[in-house]
């Protein structure tokens, strides 16, 4: 790059490519009384230097492809005159809290390869997360944003339809026909290949969409869109066919993601997670659990940028199968994987999300238990079904059932369809992933609130129903043989029996987890020096009645407003009591709050924790 000003072209009517530490697009429009321009990614801001050259007079939105620094090191130029920044979804953290970033990354001992670290240096105010798969209008110029994921996780394209013709602004995407900016980009995990399979995925579904012309940010315009994409589709499925032992058809899986199982229930074995969709005879589809679709892999690390929803397997869903619309979607239970597209699903598809009572509060406030695996922001019930009352959806009949033991809030769905009893019990049993398996084992997770006879209560449910498919969440549907409900009951006896030899449950109900009492919320903001009250659940583990006491401990400045009252609880009863606080005067991110506890003659001390944001 020269250090003179930057070169300028315009590469169709009224759009403009400006040359700086990446190439800079301009779209101009005209307005009242004056000439404006919308641009994609931002680079060092020397854009801001040839408006005149442009023939705009100002830029009224900047739009971002990604968060890498070549797009946008000089977006601070753009915060000081106001013009609003807009950022793909996944990556606004990126952008908006990228010194969160800086502060956490693991440096030692790292296996994360993500480019993350190519982020901005400090934080940018984000006007607006771009909406995927939808069109919006920026200042008079109207756009449509695509997830193509490939360079980053997070990455979007945007076109423009103008003069008949389809324009995609790329950023990273592809550098010119088969060929792209970065290689080293696109390695997300040590010596795994998601990022190049995604690459061949994105690939195909850009030339779905009958494009006149690409604009890269790196590379120049390329007017054989079709010819460009698929020569990178078959360059890049080579490279992931190198480092796997069986060649890919990523192309195949993404045009045929659903297995029918029945000729009115399918299962997408391209989600991380299995969806499984239910056909109606109206033409409308029910969804049960979606995560992420179109997986080939997870990234390392669990922050939001490394977790991709999208809407990949829609397309075939609707071709293949006469799909006019996805009505509804349930919930077996709130693990990212299998809930993490559902916001996508709703906002682009219009879908209703239905989830059963044990699980909504969960999905609705993600900060109010401790809990692994919950997705980052609530998702919020368009309705809440009661466990164990039929419903009806259509020709459907299907009852929510409480089914705990891969974790408390959790629910298996019953249903007839096609003459066949199915049950569909999430992450409930696995099996390892063993081809032929003859039996899967028990996936139960301490800190998802397990107890030591959950399995026991779901065999009972499964003896009860007598389903003859179990629809499962991350393995081969099970269609059931003879003797593999009463294999479930011995298993979910043997899991009792284990846990009673090697626990003093004779002694102490300690719980599978060994937590006696929880503070919540979890986590939760509050305003410097204001109060805060949070809920003490505190169970007697004796056999005998005992009295619980619990004293707050708090940072320095807090003040505890009345310590609680000891209370008197009956042998193995749980109980709440409030805890109000006031929040110390400086603002803090994860003050810590404890409560020291005492049960009968068992003190456990500092036994709960929560995490509070002093702002």
């Amino acid at each position: 790059m020269n250090d003179g000003p930057p070169s300028v072209e315009e590469v169709a009517p009224g759009v403009y490519r400006v040359q700086d530490t990446c190439s800079v697009y301009v779209i101009a429009t005209d307005g009242p009384g004056e000439r404006t321009g919308v641009a994609i990614d931002f680079g060092s801001g020397l854009v801001l230097d040839v408006l005149e050259e442009l023939g705009v007079t100002r830029i009224t939105d900047i739009l971002m492809t990604h968060h890498h620094r070549d797009q946008g090191q000089g977006l601070p130029r753009a915060v000081a005159l106001g013009i609003p920044i807009h950022v793909p979804p996944v990556e606004v953290d990126l952008f908006a809290e990228v010194g969160e970033m800086w502060r956490t990354r693991q440096l030692d001992n790292d296996y994360n390869l993500r480019q993350d670290r190519f982020s901005l240096l400090e934080p940018v105010p984000v006007a607006s997360t771009v909406p995927e798969y939808r069109s919006a209008d920026y200042s008079g110029v109207r756009l449509r944003t695509l997830p193509t994921p490939g360079h980053t996780i997070g990455s979007v394209s945007y076109v423009l339809e103008r003069d008949g013709r389809r324009i995609a602004f790329t950023g990273d995407f592809l550098y010119g026909p088969g060929k792209v900016w970065s290689l080293a980009a696109s390695q997300w995990s040590y010596s795994a290949h998601e990022g190049p399979a995604m690459v061949v995925l994105t690939a195909h579904l850009l030339r779905d969409e009958r494009l006149d012309l690409l604009l890269p940010s790196h590379g120049h315009p390329m007017r054989d869109p079709e010819g460009a994409l698929k020569l990178l589709a078959d360059r890049m499925q080579y490279l992931v066919d190198s480092r796997r032992w069986h060649p890919w058809d990523l192309e195949h899986r993404l045009r045929n993601p659903f297995q029918q199982l029945t000729d009115h229930l399918l299962y997408n074995s391209s989600a991380l997670s299995y969806s499984y969709v239910l056909l109606s005879e109206t033409g409308e589809a029910l969804i049960i659990d979606y995560g992420y679709d179109m997986t080939t892999g997870l990234p390392t690390g669990t922050d939001r940028a490394a977790r991709r929803p999208w809407l990949a397997s829609l397309p075939a869903l609707k071709q293949q199968f006469g799909v006019t619309r996805i009505s509804t979607a349930l919930v077996t239970h709130y693990h990212d994987d299998h809930v993490a597209g559902l916001p996508l699903l709703r906002d682009v598809e219009g879908t209703e999300i239905w989830t059963p009572e044990n699980v909504a509060p969960v999905l609705d406030d993600p900060w109010k238990h401790d809990l692994p695996c919950q997705w980052f922001e609530p998702i919020p019930s368009d309705r809440i079904l009661p466990l164990g009352e039929p419903f009806t959806w259509n020709e459907y009949t299907i009852t929510p059932h409480d089914q705990p033991g891969h974790t408390l809030f959790q629910a298996a769905y019953e249903l007839e369809v096609d003459g066949v009893r199915v049950i569909f019990t999430g992450d409930q049993q696995e099996n390892l992933g063993i081809p032929n398996e003859r039996h899967e084992i028990l996936n139960y997770q301490y800190r998802n609130r397990f107890r030591v006879d959950d399995y026991r209560k779901s065999a009972a449910l499964y003896r009860r129903i007598r389903p003859g498919l179990f629809a499962t969440g991350h393995w081969a549907p099970r269609w059931v043989e003879p003797g593999y409900l009463d294999y479930l009951g011995y298993a979910g006896d043997d899991l009792v029996e284990m846990h009673e030899a090697l626990l003093p449950l004779d002694e102490l109900d300690l719980g599978a987890d060994g937590v006696l009492a929880r503070i919540v919320p979890y986590r939760a903001r509050v305003g410097a020096g204001r109060e805060l009250e949070l809920t003490v659940t505190v169970r007697n583990p004796h056999r005998a009645d005992a009295e619980a006491r619990i004293a707050a401990v708090v940072p320095d400045g807090w003040s505890v407003l009345g310590e609680p009252d000891p209370v008197r609880l009956r042998a193995g009863e749980e109980r709440e009591v409030p805890l109000r606080l006031s929040a110390g005067p400086v603002p803090t991110r994860r003050a810590r709050v404890a409560v020291d506890v005492t049960i009968g003659a068992l003190r456990l001390g500092q036994h709960s924790e929560a995490l509070i944001d002093v702002e």
